[in-house]
């Protein structure tokens, strides 16, 4: 089949190297002028192995807890599933170069106001803002705004103990976070666009931080997927994303697994991807409420640490 797939981001690189693996005539267009998501803090779970083995050169660092700050209560988060720190960037291009081996033709600066004509399926891979959940006329998800900036690390003989471990401070509807990488340390916040650059400028004020380069960008929210049998949505663009964290390549990459195991039936694969899916969304949203308002009212109910799944709480 001759298959378009807008958007060369880690789910359209995916879905482009297993297509063309099989066989399949694939064509990804990127509308930026180079392969790499340069706003994103790289932290997945170890299932990224599962799907992308050659990735395990990129680690940068291994993270095994995380220390959530509530203003009583300090909670640990252990995960059952190892998280890794890698580069977006280079993770995004490590694919890109398996997709072309396996015979995928990548055509970047590539912007479409309409469709490309053809092709037998489009599969719209474009991201939080995408061009063909618009052009399908599907409703937006909800949005929140990430920041990120970053500061030079120590040198490893004088890194302290949590260097294996992630902190957060909750805020009133997503959370600050500090990541410690490879070569340096990230903070960022994840909050409703209007409030997040506030927040985030009064933390950094209070605990006397000064970052470097500072980048942001949009974090969908939702399940927007067409009733389309030509023309379907994966990743970002149907607004895949962990309700906790914001994060989206695994569960991306879990949705273009089971894209590729119901192509090229979109509404068999619209269903399941809905089946899989909505119970996660539902049960995160309100495990992440009761947390919230657990830990800022009374927050001694709560035990001090528990451990959990970081990508599937279920």
């Amino acid at each position: 089949m001759k298959i378009a797939i807008i958007g060369a981001g880690i789910c359209g690189l995916y879905l482009g190297w297993k297509l063309a693996e099989r066989g399949e005539d694939v064509t990804i267009f990127e509308k930026k002028e180079k392969i790499g998501k340069e706003v994103c803090s790289g932290l997945v779970s170890e299932r990224i192995l599962e799907f992308i083995p050659e990735s395990k050169k990129l680690i940068k660092n291994q993270i095994e807890y995380c220390l959530i700050h509530f203003p009583g209560r300090t909670l640990k988060i252990k995960f059952s599933k190892k998280f890794f720190v890698v580069n977006h960037s280079e993770l995004d291009n490590l694919v890109a170069d398996l997709a072309k081996k396996t015979g995928a033709k990548i055509n970047l600066n590539q912007f479409f106001r309409a469709l490309p004509e053809g092709f037998d399926r489009i599969l719209g891979c474009d991201g939080a803002m995408s061009i063909v959940r618009k052009s399908l006329k599907l409703p937006e998800p909800k949005f929140s705004l990430g920041i990120q900036g970053f500061i030079a690390c120590p040198v490893p003989s004088e890194r302290s103990e949590d260097w294996c471990g992630v902190e957060t401070w909750p805020t009133e509807s997503g959370f600050i976070w500090k990541i410690p990488r490879g070569s340096d340390i990230e903070y960022g916040i994840i909050e409703k666009p209007e409030k997040a650059k506030e927040i985030f400028d009064e933390f950094l004020k209070r605990k006397k931080i000064s970052l470097g380069k500072v980048n942001s960008a949009v974090i969908p929210q939702g399940l927007i997927i067409p009733q389309d049998k030509k023309i379907t949505l994966c990743g970002d663009a149907s607004g895949l994303t962990k309700p906790w964290s914001g994060g989206g390549v695994i569960w991306s990459l879990t949705a273009a697994t089971l894209l590729l195991k119901n192509f090229s039936d979109f509404i068999k694969y619209q269903k399941e991807l809905k089946r899989f899916f909505l119970p996660q969304i539902t049960f995160s949203k309100m495990a992440k409420k009761m947390v919230y308002f657990l830990g800022f009212k009374i927050p001694w109910v709560i035990p001090k640490e528990f451990k959990i799944d970081g990508d599937f709480l279920f």
